[in-house]
């Protein structure tokens, strides 16, 4: 019983479980706003005030077509948010990191092991190495 505990209480399956119910609340939050604002917008110009009032019958059978266009909306929205305001800024941020540790690292000349720039000797190797002034 102290494993199942322990992994309830780990703080990746925590992290998971607030990530989950902030996914669910922005998803919410992001409909919200396609229904309030974006829809009536696009209806001005496609002379539609809401999508999700479209439909086709056959046979009896109603094809809600115009849900799917709310939900196509609210999706691109989320994916373009998303991306703008959390995926494209972490990768400039890594991509900085990595620029960063690649001026304090270089390659060893005899082993192509990753060293410091201050190095004179090969941690690796232990090829002797003249070290590279910081600029």
């Amino acid at each position: 019983m102290s494993g199942f505990k322990k992994f309830l209480f780990q703080g990746n399956l925590v992290q998971l479980a607030v990530a989950v119910v902030i996914g669910a609340v922005f998803s919410d939050l992001v409909t919200a706003f396609t229904t309030a604002f974006i829809t009536p917008l696009l209806g001005i110009f496609g002379g539609v005030p809401k999508f999700a009032s479209l439909s086709f019958t056959i046979n009896g059978s109603e094809f809600q077509y115009g849900a799917f266009i709310d939900a196509l909306i609210s999706f691109l929205l989320t994916a373009a948010i998303l991306y703008f305001f959390v995926v494209l800024p972490m990768t400039k941020m890594l991509e900085r990191f990595a620029r960063a540790e690649e001026a304090t690292h270089r390659e060893c000349p005899a082993c192509f092991s990753e060293i410091s720039r201050k190095a004179t000797r090969c941690a690796f190797c232990t090829s002797e190495v003249t070290p590279e002034k910081s600029g």
